[in-house]
């Protein structure tokens, strides 16, 4: 059925007047900086209004207190919380250095990330009202059209340019857009009103075309977009990653609701071995038996809109969320005989790659979205893509097998350090293809947005017949502060440019290689590895390095950095405030050459199994006076290293009872003849007679992070004792 194009929606503005609001998002280049002035003034009013429009539809002050959903806020936070963005934004870039209501800005700033089941906030809030909100909006907008009208900005518009945050306040409100109508449409249908925008919904309804798979060729595939892109993105979609997907069947439709019915009538949701453990989890929690719109009516099914509940279009894609589309998947497995999965962002980006197009360069959008032919999802036989495939933009969005991360290369934008990287934890899987009512970056190809997979948006399910996927590796930022200082610690910069101070593990490694020449290099044990900086620096010139520590948690990092080449964590940069970081293995190096050469493990340096043997160099760094019993520890390692070999000992001799017990002190005290016994003297005595020092004490200096501002300046004895016969 022919359908109306709306390339610019209409809505009724203050004066009563239709009027045509912009849903692209504007290129950041042009010959004219006046012009695109004048362009980006009109996308911020238009997203301001469009986004006040859907507000309208709440029937009362106490539908904007109700909370549609548990695990999110009512609708009040939302409401203010894109114009507070604006404003805390433009002062955190240093923009402007005023403030409308400070008690809004923190009430109203925060809070956004739907949460699970398991973690529930019943905290009550003393939410302004309505007029409150609307009277700070109204604030907002002065002050940011006069900011758009005044600033200095040069073109093209870049991370650095003070455009880059008035565009973050716009998509970012186009966003909660979407957000909120889907908020709305779990409301009561009694505190929603008629809308005369709003409610212009699809009114076509019919039976569903039978769903079928269409081949699609495999290749390589490169994700990703440069800082010299013409449109604006969010900080996870710059980067580079390639894959080569193997050939794959794809389904022609997206799923439609009489697809779905047939998953329902089989007991799917009732059946637990089609669902993951967290699938099951959520069912347990939510006692859901139907998609979340499904509306039962004694023995027929009908289906909440946002503002209405209308008999059930079957051939309207079903909206879903990823734990249903899993769940749905593996019934269809069970069902054909073969495996039957969601996509990866890779496959979708396969089949995406057919069409040249994007928005905003198109003259019409190529499926249902950024508001340009409905007001809600529409038949799943109506936009034909390309290939036969219908709907691959728009109309839902596509949930993917893939879990979030950033691309090789991400780097966190400093105005908005928590967009992204509190969704690379792996329960935050990517959705792709935009739906009905996304807009602006939301509308683009290169976009990435992903959600909790209990989450519910306009998301629906197109499945492929495909090979299994290995278990996902996801990357996430280590937040524990006792790795992240000791990852800090051995792999970043010097803290403190004022003091010269190297890198202790490899300013250690480099004194070491002066006792090397015409001893055996076949193997080397790191103890006490932490990190594991010193056990990649003595890859480079033993055979083999087994790199140990008693933390498991510590030994996480390095293997994690030696398995997928990046660890990321989080530094305290002041009090709460926390600064992102990333370590690439490629960045230091022949790392990448000589990782494969180490074995990271978990062990106590004090009770080693018998298979730590016949090292040619034991290195122990800032380790001895860490452990509960350092004597029983040197006569340990002694029989483990081979005739001519090194035992290498670094530490300050900071001894403390947290620690070792005082009885177990090796030095740092008075002897009985009232003479000062230095943990050296310790050391001697322990180890002789089988070991000797070879050269003098070498002091090597470290530093450790605290916070920005906060460093712990150390001083380390390296000692270096061979093996005699």
């Amino acid at each position: 059925m022919p359908v109306e194009n709306r390339s610019h929606p209409e809505i009724i503005n203050s004066d009563g007047l239709k009027a045509r609001v912009v849903t692209r998002t504007p290129l950041l280049d042009s010959d004219d900086p006046d012009e695109k002035r004048r362009e980006i003034l009109q996308y911020f009013h238009d997203s301001f209004t469009l986004y006040e429009s859907l507000f309208e539809c709440l029937g009362s002050d106490e539908a904007f207190y109700r909370r549609a959903n548990r695990l999110r806020q009512p609708l009040i936070f939302y409401y203010g919380h894109t114009s507070v963005f604006f404003i805390n934004k433009l002062n955190v870039a240093g923009l402007i250095d005023e403030r409308i209501d400070p008690r809004l800005e923190s009430m109203l700033a925060v809070g956004v990330d739907e949460m699970s089941w398991d973690d529930l906030n019943e905290d009550n809030y003393d939410w302004p009202t309505p007029s409150e909100v609307k009277a700070y909006r109204d604030k907002t907008r002065e002050i940011v059209d006069r900011f758009i009208r005044e600033c200095d900005f040069s073109l093209p518009i870049d991370w650095k340019n003070p455009m880059w945050i008035v565009l973050m306040g716009i998509e970012h409100e186009r966003i909660h857009l979407e957000t909120s109508s889907i908020l709305m449409r779990e409301l009561p249908i009694d505190m929603v009103v008629p809308h005369s925008m709003w409610g212009d919904i699809c009114r076509d309804h019919g039976v569903a075309p039978e769903n079928t798979l269409i081949a699609v060729q495999g290749g390589k595939v490169e994700l990703g977009k440069s800082k010299k892109n013409q449109l604006y993105g969010w900080d996870n979609e710059y980067g580079y990653n390639a894959e080569t997907v193997e050939s794959f069947k794809a389904s022609k439709y997206l799923v439609s609701n009489a697809e779905m019915l047939g998953f329902i009538e089989a007991g799917g949701y009732q059946n637990q071995k089609f669902w993951t453990e967290e699938g099951n989890g959520w069912l347990e929690f939510s006692k859901a038996e139907h998609p979340a719109y499904w509306v039962k009516n004694g023995d027929k099914y009908q289906l909440r809109t946002m503002l209405e509940v209308i008999d059930m279009p079957w051939n309207w894609p079903a909206e879903i969320n990823y734990l249903e589309a899993k769940a749905f998947c593996n019934w269809k497995s069970d069902q054909t005989g073969t495996h039957i999965r969601m996509p990866t962002e890779a496959e979708w980006t396969q089949m995406r790659n057919k069409l040249d197009s994007d928005q905003p360069y198109w003259d019409v959008a190529p499926g249902n979205l950024n508001l340009e032919h409905e007001f809600s999802p529409c038949p799943v036989d109506r936009h034909e893509f390309h290939d036969g495939f219908f709907d691959l933009i728009g109309n839902l969005w596509q949930w993917t097998e893939t879990p979030i991360d950033g691309y090789n290369g991400f780097e966190v934008h400093p105005t908005y350090d928590d967009f992204s990287t509190p969704t690379f934890d792996g329960k935050h899987n990517l959705f792709k293809g935009g739906c009905w009512i996304s807009t602006g970056n939301y509308a683009i190809k290169d976009s990435r947005y992903a959600f909790r997979r209990h989450f519910f948006q306009y998301s629906g399910l197109r499945y492929v017949e495909a090979t299994p996927l290995p278990e996902p590796e996801v990357n996430v930022y280590e937040t524990d502060q006792m790795v992240a200082k000791y990852i800090e610690f051995h792999y970043g910069e010097n803290p403190v440019a004022s003091i010269n101070v190297p890198n202790f593990q490899v300013a250690c490694v480099e004194e070491v290689l002066k006792y090397l020449d015409g001893r055996s290099q076949k193997k080397a044990l790191d103890i006490g590895c932490a990190a594991g900086r010193t056990s990649f620096e003595l890859a480079k010139h033993f055979g083999h390095v087994d790199g140990l520590d008693f933390s498991v948690r510590l030994i996480e990092a390095p293997s994690s950095l030696q398995k997928s080449g990046i660890q990321r964590y989080v530094a305290v940069d002041e009090g709460d405030l926390n600064l992102y970081r990333e370590i690439d293995l490629a960045d230091f190096p022949d790392y990448e050459e000589v990782k494969n050469k180490i074995s990271f493990m978990q062990g106590d340096a004090c009770n080693l199994v018998d298979k730590f043997d016949n090292y040619d160099l034991v290195f122990a760094g800032n380790l001895i006076d860490r452990l509960y019993d350092p004597e029983k520890f040197l006569r340990l390692i002694k029989d483990r290293i081979n005739v001519g070999g090194l035992l290498v000992l670094a530490s300050p001799y900071t001894w403390s009872e947290e620690y070792t017990p005082r009885d177990k002190w090796l030095g740092g005290f008075k002897a009985q003849t009232g003479e000062s016994f230095t943990t050296l003297e310790g050391i001697e005595n322990v180890l002789s007679p089988e070991f000797k020092l070879v050269g003098t004490p070498v002091d090597i200096p470290f530093v450790f992070r605290e916070t920005s501002r906060k460093f712990q300046y150390d001083v380390s004895e390296l000692t270096v004792w061979e093996k005699l016969e």
